[in-house]
Protein backbone atom coordinates (compact mmCIF):
# COMPACT_ATOMS: atom_id res chain seq x y z
CA UNK A 1 0.00 0.00 0.00
CA UNK A 2 1.37 3.45 -1.03
CA UNK A 3 1.11 6.20 1.83
CA UNK A 4 1.33 9.68 1.13
CA UNK A 5 1.76 12.36 3.67
CA UNK A 6 -0.24 15.00 2.04
CA UNK A 7 -0.94 18.54 2.53
CA UNK A 8 -3.75 19.57 0.39
CA UNK A 9 -3.16 23.53 0.64
CA UNK A 10 0.31 22.57 -1.10
CA UNK A 11 0.60 22.78 -5.18
CA UNK A 12 3.88 20.29 -4.91
CA UNK A 13 1.67 18.05 -2.67
CA UNK A 14 -1.43 18.40 -4.99
CA UNK A 15 0.92 17.91 -8.39
CA UNK A 16 2.45 14.65 -6.41
CA UNK A 17 -1.09 13.45 -6.32
CA UNK A 18 -2.34 14.04 -9.73
CA UNK A 19 0.96 12.40 -10.49
CA UNK A 20 0.08 9.23 -8.57
CA UNK A 21 -2.93 8.88 -9.39
CA UNK A 22 -1.92 9.23 -13.12
CA UNK A 23 -0.25 6.35 -12.63
CA UNK A 24 -3.02 4.37 -11.11
CA UNK A 25 -1.61 4.40 -7.66
CA UNK A 26 -4.44 5.46 -5.25
CA UNK A 27 -2.53 5.86 -1.97
CA UNK A 28 -3.74 6.50 1.45
CA UNK A 29 -3.51 10.08 2.22
CA UNK A 30 -2.52 11.27 6.07
CA UNK A 31 -3.10 14.57 6.23
CA UNK A 32 -0.29 15.30 8.42
CA UNK A 33 -1.04 18.74 9.37
CA UNK A 34 -4.37 16.89 10.73
CA UNK A 35 -3.35 13.73 11.74
CA UNK A 36 0.71 14.68 12.60
CA UNK A 37 3.38 11.53 12.53
CA UNK A 38 4.55 10.44 16.46
CA UNK A 39 7.85 10.49 16.78
CA UNK A 40 8.71 7.41 15.96
CA UNK A 41 6.86 7.43 12.73
CA UNK A 42 9.33 10.42 11.67
CA UNK A 43 12.32 8.36 12.81
CA UNK A 44 10.95 5.77 10.08
CA UNK A 45 10.11 8.11 7.52
CA UNK A 46 13.91 9.61 8.40
CA UNK A 47 15.17 6.53 7.69
CA UNK A 48 13.45 5.52 4.72
CA UNK A 49 14.40 9.14 3.19
CA UNK A 50 17.72 8.90 4.13
CA UNK A 51 17.28 12.18 5.46
CA UNK A 52 18.37 13.66 8.31
CA UNK A 53 16.05 15.54 10.56
CA UNK A 54 17.12 19.04 9.91
CA UNK A 55 17.66 17.94 5.97
CA UNK A 56 13.47 17.45 6.43
CA UNK A 57 12.78 20.74 7.65
CA UNK A 58 10.57 23.59 5.71
CA UNK A 59 13.36 26.42 6.65
CA UNK A 60 10.49 29.26 6.96
CA UNK A 61 8.43 27.69 8.73
CA UNK A 62 11.47 25.87 11.21
CA UNK A 63 12.65 29.57 12.07
CA UNK A 64 9.28 30.75 13.04
CA UNK A 65 8.89 27.87 15.74
CA UNK A 66 12.57 28.36 16.45
CA UNK A 67 13.96 24.97 14.87
CA UNK A 68 16.83 26.38 12.78
CA UNK A 69 18.57 27.14 15.75
CA UNK A 70 22.00 25.58 15.11
CA UNK A 71 23.32 22.84 17.38
CA UNK A 72 20.01 21.44 18.55
CA UNK A 73 20.06 17.60 18.55
CA UNK A 74 18.33 15.64 16.14
CA UNK A 75 15.82 14.64 18.76
CA UNK A 76 14.82 18.21 19.74
CA UNK A 77 14.11 18.82 16.04
CA UNK A 78 11.90 15.22 15.74
CA UNK A 79 10.36 16.70 19.18
CA UNK A 80 9.39 19.86 17.40
CA UNK A 81 8.40 18.75 14.45
CA UNK A 82 5.79 16.72 16.33
CA UNK A 83 4.82 19.78 18.07
CA UNK A 84 4.37 21.52 14.87
CA UNK A 85 4.03 19.11 11.82
CA UNK A 86 4.20 22.27 9.41
CA UNK A 87 8.10 22.49 9.50
CA UNK A 88 7.69 18.68 8.17
CA UNK A 89 8.84 19.46 4.51
CA UNK A 90 6.34 17.78 2.16
CA UNK A 91 4.66 15.67 0.31
CA UNK A 92 6.20 12.31 1.51
CA UNK A 93 5.24 9.16 -0.34
CA UNK A 94 5.59 5.71 1.03
CA UNK A 95 5.85 2.24 -0.55
CA UNK A 96 6.93 -0.55 1.65
CA UNK A 97 9.91 -0.07 3.15
CA UNK A 98 11.02 2.85 0.50
CA UNK A 99 10.19 6.84 0.43
CA UNK A 100 10.83 9.69 -1.37
CA UNK A 101 9.73 13.32 -0.71
CA UNK A 102 7.78 14.57 -3.76
CA UNK A 103 10.12 17.76 -4.59
CA UNK A 104 9.81 17.58 -7.59
CA UNK A 105 6.76 15.53 -7.73
CA UNK A 106 8.20 13.31 -10.02
CA UNK A 107 11.07 11.84 -7.55
CA UNK A 108 8.07 9.65 -6.35
CA UNK A 109 8.09 7.45 -9.54
CA UNK A 110 11.43 5.62 -8.32
CA UNK A 111 9.86 3.95 -5.26
CA UNK A 112 6.55 2.68 -7.69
Amino acid sequence: MVVMYHNPRCAKSRATLALLEKKGVKPRIVEYLKTPPDQAELKRLLRLLGKTPRELLRAKEAKAVGLDKPGLSDAAIIAGMVEHPVVIERPIVVNGNRAALGRPPEAVLDIL
